[in-house]
């Protein structure tokens, strides 16, 4: 990143790195599983999968091996119970609530670019008062293409009016940091987020790692 540019632009991932909505996306499984007489997956199991969408929970909860009928049904049905209940315990992650009023003050514009459907995010941010609040949000259905290719990442630097090389993005999965790098942002590893224990963030060679939202405001 060229350091003569000064950060205009903080962009997060939405699910583990900005809102914490594995409790909400756990119990829509629940339910899910709970109708077809399945059992549960314990909590500690489903929330490293969280980033990885709706597919991979599904797959997590009812095996590798299902046919493809089955497994868009089951998909359709999670989806459904998920928007019915997207925000009961979803919050924004300790701290992010003073890092976003900090940004805000300092003139630093902050947005999102997320692999989650426009008809779920919007509706899960502006029930968290963060809709109006937020200077572009980029859904998977905003663009062509998902992170990791680049498109999500322009979009949103046009939204804001910044360059790549003043944005910074903050994600929990590889995908997120491949997005930033094929832009040319900055990257930062919310490593609080939804990270599985054999994923070694290493090779992932982000700019840098945070273990907590307060620690953003440092590396700007």
């Amino acid at each position: 990143m060229n350091q003569s540019f000064k950060v205009s632009t903080v962009l997060f991932d939405l699910d583990g790195t900005l809102i914490d909505t594995a409790p909400d996306l756990a119990a829509a499984l629940d339910i899910l599983c709970d109708e077809e007489n399945h059992p549960r997956k314990p909590y500690s199991e489903v929330r490293p999968i969280v980033s990885n969408g709706s597919v991979a929970l599904i797959k997590l909860a009812f095996g590798t091996a299902l046919d493809e009928p089955t497994l868009e049904r089951l998909k359709s049905r999670y989806l459904d119970i998920y928007q019915q209940h997207l925000s009961v315990h979803s919050t924004l992650f300790d701290e992010m609530t003073e890092l976003l009023e900090q940004l805000e003050s300092n003139d630093i514009k902050w947005g999102v670019v997320t692999n989650k459907p426009g008809w779920l995010t919007e509706p899960l941010m502006e029930s968290l008062g963060l809709f109006q609040r937020a200077s572009c949000i980029v859904s998977a259905d905003t663009t062509k293409n998902r992170k990791p290719h680049p498109e999500p990442m322009y979009h949103a630097c046009k939204l804001t009016g910044a360059q790549p090389e003043e944005c910074v993005y903050v994600g929990d999965a590889r995908r997120d940091i491949e997005a930033g790098q094929n832009a040319g942002m900055m990257t930062i590893i919310a490593e609080y987020g939804y990270i599985e224990a054999s994923e070694n963030v290493d090779d992932w060679q982000a700019d840098h790692r945070i273990q907590r939202p307060s620690q953003i405001m440092a590396l700007l």
